[in-house]
């Protein structure tokens, strides 16, 4: 049987099922193409001169190493000029970023987290992109970057496509269009995504969790509570021994959960409640909350499902609890109580 490739994979989606457009197409084969451009400069590493610091700041205040600026680059320049786009929106940019005038315009709005989990660039540790698509509302004011904002505020049901890559011994693309979830393995001598998992399936009971235990004394009651008995293990309340998974990569630790089941948390604590959160809604938080939901999982901030939240300004932050159904009812649960 011939392999499936990412192209042939949204061309079955787009006539068979009718869930995508031929536009939508063309813009996740293009995000693809910037994924693996993205690879091959990670591939690299110190031999690209692309390892370190970039000695600048993103938005967040947060320092930049130089392929978190590489990735950003690939992604807009590679998305500019096919037509299908309005606008896009970066972690690493103040403002949105609008199509120039001498490109057509599109009917999409593209956000991104080009380069995730940077702080483990330098120790090769896999990292990701992660990014989401929307729909552009009908007479959106684009004149302006700061005018242009409002067209991307959104809540998270309004997605019509979400994905990452993650750059690890192999790159894959984990991609949903709101028909479940689909992996695809770069096959580095052919240059394309060829289809390697369909229809994957979180398990809704866990034995494995991530969290930064490092910031233990700042979480709140609820979370206390669970971290506690998942110690206390067989003898405990839940009656199972859990281990604890933790590379502070939020691609590689969704992956895990989307490839055996488990919990990820980066709940809201002390340290984190002036800012709301330390995830960002728009390119975080929202596209692997669909991912996680089309595979059967649940993502909550612990108060609520994410993908309800209307946001309201582009970098707003949440906090969040996502993965294998069950335990993330029990911990969303316990901040009910």
């Amino acid at each position: 049987m011939a392999q499936r490739t990412l192209a042939r994979y949204l061309t079955e989606e787009q006539r068979s099922k009718g869930v995508i457009t031929g536009d939508l197409k063309f813009l996740i084969e293009i995000v693809s193409r910037a994924c693996q451009a993205i690879s091959i400069a990670i591939g690299k590493g110190g031999l690209g001169g692309v390892l370190g610091e970039a000695g600048s700041d993103n938005v967040q205040g947060e320092a930049q190493k130089k392929l978190d600026v590489l990735s950003n680059d690939i992604l807009l320049d590679a998305n500019e000029w096919g037509g299908h786009l309005a606008a896009m929106a970066s972690e690493e940019m103040d403002l949105p970023h609008l199509v120039p005038h001498r490109y057509p315009q599109g009917e999409y709005l593209l956000t991104f987290d080009p380069l995730d989990g940077s702080s483990n660039i330098d120790v090769n540790v896999s990292i990701g992109t992660i990014f989401s698509v929307l729909k552009c509302p009908e007479g959106a004011d684009l004149s302006t970057p700061e005018a242009a904002e409002a067209a991307f505020l959104q809540p998270g049901t309004a997605q019509v496509a979400a994905g990452y890559a993650v750059y690890g011994p192999t790159t894959l693309l984990v991609l949903t269009v709101g028909d479940g979830v689909a992996v695809f393995t770069l096959d580095r001598e052919q240059g394309q995504f060829i289809l390697t998992q369909e229809n994957v399936q979180i398990p809704a009971d866990t034995k494995e969790f991530a969290i930064n235990m490092a910031n233990q004394r700042f979480w709140e009651a609820p979370v206390q509570r669970y971290v506690t008995e998942m110690q206390a293990g067989k003898e405990g309340p839940l009656g199972k021994d859990y281990n604890m998974r933790w590379v502070a990569s939020m691609v590689a630790d969704v992956h895990r959960i989307m490839t055996r089941g488990g919990i990820f948390m980066y709940p809201l604590d002390s340290k984190l409640k002036a800012q709301g959160g330390k995830l960002r809604l728009m390119y975080e938080a929202n596209p692997m909350a669909m991912l996680i939901e089309q595979a059967g999982g649940a993502a909550t901030t612990g108060r609520q499902r994410i993908l309800d939240i209307q946001p309201e300004r582009l970098h707003q932050r949440v906090p969040v609890i996502l993965g294998s159904k069950n335990e993330v009812d029990r911990v969303t649960g316990y901040h009910a109580n």
